[in-house]
């Protein structure tokens, strides 16, 4: 077993609710701690075993946007950017309502943070003034 692979299941440890995979679960218990990147290898773990199924893009998506707060994290401004357009791209594809989660929400919730980056003209980083972003389920 690999590190990765060992962080991640320690990170799975606590992540059931019968009626999710404990990578999707993880994948949320991560990001609301603001572990985007350990979020991002959580769900990547998943997305890669069911790559080519209806969730493939969802998967992505969600992958994508702990991304691009990776790139906040390390005050990459516009690369955080583009990974917030990509992950807006592929949430599109879905309902407003999958898999549990509120995309009608995700996308506005997206549209926000882009919208602060543009306003500080990519010179000011919001990840340093805003509260910290939380997804939740439900």
């Amino acid at each position: 077993m690999s590190k990765k692979s060992e962080k991640i299941s320690a990170l799975l440890s606590k992540s059931t609710d019968g009626k999710h995979s404990p990578h999707y679960l993880g994948y949320f218990d991560c990001f609301n701690q603001g572990l985007f990147y350990e979020a991002h290898d959580v769900l990547e773990d998943q997305w890669l075993r069911d790559r080519k199924q209806p969730r493939d893009a969802f998967y992505k998506g969600l992958i994508q946007l702990a991304g691009a707060f990776v790139h906040l994290q390390k005050n990459r401004l516009k690369p955080a950017d583009a990974l917030f357009r990509l992950a807006e791209s592929n949430m599109r594809l879905y309902p407003d309502r999958f898999e549990d989660l509120d995309l009608a929400a995700i996308l506005a919730f997206i549209e926000e943070w882009r919208g602060a980056l543009d306003a500080g003209n990519f010179e000011q980083n919001p990840i340093n003034t805003k509260p910290p972003p939380k997804l939740f389920l439900g």
